[in-house]
């Protein structure tokens, strides 16, 4: 099991929050997403360490960005 945590900004609800969950749950291996709306911190729980450029794309789609690490 990997857990990854990210920053991602513009997330202002709990639209947000369900919109950005929504997309990650759909990579492939993400078992539970965990938001923090104040902090924009969310963490991934995946059975692999997921790629970088996937979870980038599914934060986008969602309509935020992830914060550069």
């Amino acid at each position: 099991m990997a857990s990854s945590t990210y920053t991602v900004s513009g997330m202002t609800c709990a639209h947000c929050v369900a919109s950005v969950t929504e997309e990650l749950t759909e990579l492939r291996g993400v078992r539970s997403v965990a938001v923090d709306l104040l902090t924009g911190a969310v963490t991934v729980d995946s059975d692999t360490p997921l790629d970088p450029v996937d979870v980038r794309a599914a934060v986008e789609e969602a309509g935020y960005q992830l914060a550069a690490s």
